[in-house]
């Protein structure tokens, strides 16, 4: 690669800085792990900001590849129109909210979007199952039976569903989410 055409300018790297929870460090590790995986022609500076890099090309990082809800994770930090992309502050994005530094608050709330496979704004049933496999895996061994899926699910409202809507909402969430030590240590991606 070579050049300073690829290093970001003080005054955007202070700006990032200010708009994430990432270090200076930490932004320019990011944005050399972006220019990665553009194009040779395209890894220049002003390009490395502008072009967009396919969501199957920033699934191909070792700290998203083994990750059961990869594909989520990209869908809900893109922008663009079509979910299938990121751009650079998209990245940004993602890695500043997996970071240590990220407030339990953000790192709860885009759990809950990452979880919400429907982008409906509420887990249902159907989510709450969809998150299950993923985190069992969906191959004959370790899936579970109808009949474990149901009452883990009911379990799973039971605990969670305050206002027994039959769904979990973002307050629910977080308030369940706030009561696991471990999440905001287990919710994180390390650059």
């Amino acid at each position: 690669m070579g050049s300073s055409t690829s290093h970001l300018s003080k005054e955007l790297l202070t700006e990032y800085q200010e708009l994430t929870f990432l270090t200076k460090q930490e932004i320019l590790l990011a944005h050399k792990r972006f220019s990665d995986l553009l194009p040779q022609e395209s890894r220049n500076m002003e390009d490395s900001l502008r072009v967009r890099v396919s969501t199957e090309q920033i699934l191909t990082l070792p700290e998203l590849k083994a990750n059961p809800f990869r594909e989520r994770i990209c869908r809900v930090f893109s922008t663009a129109p079509e979910r299938d992309s990121l751009s650079f502050e998209d990245f940004l994005d993602l890695f500043s909210v997996f970071s240590d530094a990220a407030t339990p608050e953000i790192k709860s709330h885009y759990a809950f979007r990452i979880f919400d496979f429907d982008d409906d704004g509420t887990l249902n049933k159907e989510d709450l199952k969809q998150l299950v496999n993923c985190l069992t895996g969906e191959g004959q061994d370790t899936q579970l039976s109808t009949t474990e899926m149901k009452q883990l699910i009911e379990n799973i409202l039971e605990e969670s569903d305050i206002d027994r809507d039959g769904t979990i909402n973002l307050s629910e969430f977080q308030h369940v989410i706030s009561r696991s030590p471990d999440f905001t240590s287990s919710f994180k991606i390390v650059l």
